[in-house]
């Protein structure tokens, strides 16, 4: 079988960890990295000597791609994806979250997409993490009854004690950030729902950097807590805690419990999920999506969560903005 020709945009800390993870897929070709920064196509040329290294989309285009993973800024997500379909021809994409920086971009992108008729997913990796995957498949099994309510929190100490908001900023704020991934896990457990309030407070000099908002579903009602000021958070922490009428399930990356009234807590910690892959660079999460998305191009099966589904994340944070 050929290999499939890979393409990386974006050559920050997520372009570098895809590009060493596509390497040793079996069937992948990482042929072009690409990126503004000649400092980063410099440290890229002594890391993959078996790649082009080019400062331009354009030179991207006789390479022959089979398909191209965006890892940029968020607002540079519309026009590299645009040019990608439009220019370079390359029918299936991969974008780090969020899919873009507004709603109406990530919906353009979504028809772009469809009109391209290739495979298209959006990294949002904590789909792949054992304990919410296992969290997700005992609700399904009914094991709390019928649900009532959630509450979903992401933190980090990020910027814990710094009163500097140019970091903050340069990252999208806390909701695109942090957010975006307790967002997405909800509206995978739960389906969609509509915010009905929200606070957005702060702390660096009018950059976004806690938020808490209320939710509404057709069964169940639910709020957010996101924070990147949060105190003893060194690695960011996600979780949700869903309460129905046979008990109560918590979830975070470390373990799932379920307790219910009058029985002995149900305890599932990560390392018995059977929480290993075949090469651990960051958390096993990132190859269990790379290796799906690029599985689903040799297959010709859709992926996901793809640029419609992720585009959802885009419509609840432009709601949660609007709403604060």
């Amino acid at each position: 079988m050929s290999k499939l020709k890979v393409a990386i945009v974006g050559l920050g800390k997520m372009g570098l960890l895809h590009s060493s993870i596509l390497g040793i897929i079996p069937n992948v070709e990482v042929v072009a990295l690409c990126d503004k920064s000649f400092v980063l196509r410099r440290i890229a040329k002594k890391l993959f000597k078996r790649s082009a290294v080019v400062d331009d989309l354009e030179k991207l285009q006789n390479l022959s791609l089979d398909c191209a993973y965006v890892t940029a800024p968020i607002p540079a997500h519309f026009p590299i994806v645009n040019d990608l379909y439009s220019k370079i021809s390359v029918s299936n994409v991969f974008v780090e979250k969020t899919l873009a920086s507004s709603w109406n971009n990530a919906d353009q992108l979504c028809a772009l997409s469809e009109k391209n008729r290739g495979v298209n997913m959006v990294g949002y990796m904590k789909r792949f993490s054992v304990t919410f995957s296992k969290a997700k498949s005992l609700l399904e099994e009914n094991i709390l009854g019928e649900l009532d309510s959630f509450r979903g929190s992401a933190y980090s100490s990020d910027f814990a004690n710094i009163n500097q908001a140019s970091q903050g900023l340069s990252r999208g704020g806390v909701l695109s950030d942090l957010g975006s991934h307790i967002i997405d896990l909800a509206l995978w457990f739960f389906g969609d729902f509509k915010v009905e309030d929200a606070v957005i407070k702060s702390s660096m000099n009018n950059s976004e950097d806690e938020v808490t908002f209320k939710v509404r579903g057709s069964n169940l009602t639910g709020e957010f807590d996101v924070s990147w000021c949060k105190e003893n958070y060194r690695l960011p922490n996600f979780a949700l805690t869903v309460h129905g009428d046979k008990g109560t399930l918590t979830v975070n990356d470390s373990n799932v419990i379920v307790e219910s009234s009058g029985k002995k807590p149900l305890i599932l910690y990560r390392p018995a999920l059977n929480d290993n892959v075949p090469f651990l660079l960051g958390d096993p999460e990132y190859y269990r999506e790379d290796e799906h998305f690029i599985k689903s191009i040799l297959n010709g099966d859709s992926a996901e969560p793809s640029f419609r589904t992720a585009s959802k994340v885009d419509y609840i944070i432009d709601k949660v903005k609007k709403e604060a």
